[in-house]
């Protein structure tokens, strides 16, 4: 039986005042990706703000490998070896590719070995490592944001609707990185998604946030996971 890399146990959170996360469990076993799929405004980024400290917990835990980061702070929780790629960009624009993608490195000098890892799945950047991430595609922003994520080798990775506005060919890039770094690291995965071809062909698993709860969830390679997911954002 695989070890829990992420555990959350009632976890409820918000706005000050306003609750938005309710009593919320969830576990994600290691080297598993989950697809977390709802309408907007149902919690979904606000559960990633909140395992990354963003965001105050009003009671519940969460672990991660076994580790308390219920109360640590954002950078404590990074250093415990889970990697942010949030829905709003969050990248240096007035730096460099290469200065984007040495943050969160534990030293300069390994940058061009986890570089030359990463480089066969995003080829566009070797050659632009001087180019400044503001003058860079929507695209290609959030595959800077995603190569920055893999570049920290981190045991867990959060991932903010990492496909919004993207074209077919960048989705596609994208969801070839993701399987291609739970093949070569074992690395966990929680994406939220809109895109569901996207969710189902990344995930082994998908749940559905409703209101602050998870309301359904199931296999994501089981042949209705789709009909059965978008049955949930029709209504």
């Amino acid at each position: 039986m695989s070890a829990i890399a992420l555990n959350l146990q009632d976890v409820t959170s918000g706005y000050k005042a306003s609750i938005v996360l309710r009593k919320l469990s969830m576990a994600v076993s290691s080297g598993e990706a989950v697809a977390l799929l709802g309408k907007n405004g149902m919690g979904k980024s606000t559960l990633l703000k909140t395992i990354m400290g963003y965001l105050p917990k009003k009671s519940g835990a969460i672990h991660v490998n076994g580790l308390d980061i219920t109360r640590a702070p954002s950078h404590q929780i990074a250093r415990a070896g889970i990697a942010y790629a949030p829905q709003e960009h969050a990248l240096f624009q007035d730096l460099t590719i290469r200065d984007n993608l040495r943050l969160g490195l534990p030293k300069v000098s390994v940058f061009d070995e986890r570089f030359a890892e990463i480089e066969p799945v995003f080829p566009v950047f070797k050659s632009r490592l001087k180019q400044y991430a503001g003058t860079l595609s929507g695209g290609e922003q959030k595959m800077l944001l995603v190569a920055r994520a893999l570049m920290m080798r981190p045991s867990v990775i959060l991932l903010d609707e990492i496909t919004e506005g993207l074209q077919p060919s960048v989705i596609d890039r994208l969801a070839q990185a993701l399987l291609w770094e739970r093949k070569r690291h074992g690395t966990t995965l929680l994406l939220v998604e809109q895109h569901v071809p996207f969710a189902l062909q990344v995930a082994d698993r998908f749940a559905i946030l409703k209101q602050g709860e998870i309301v359904d969830h199931g296999d994501a390679k089981d042949e209705g996971a789709a009909e059965s997911i978008f049955g949930h954002l029709r209504v």
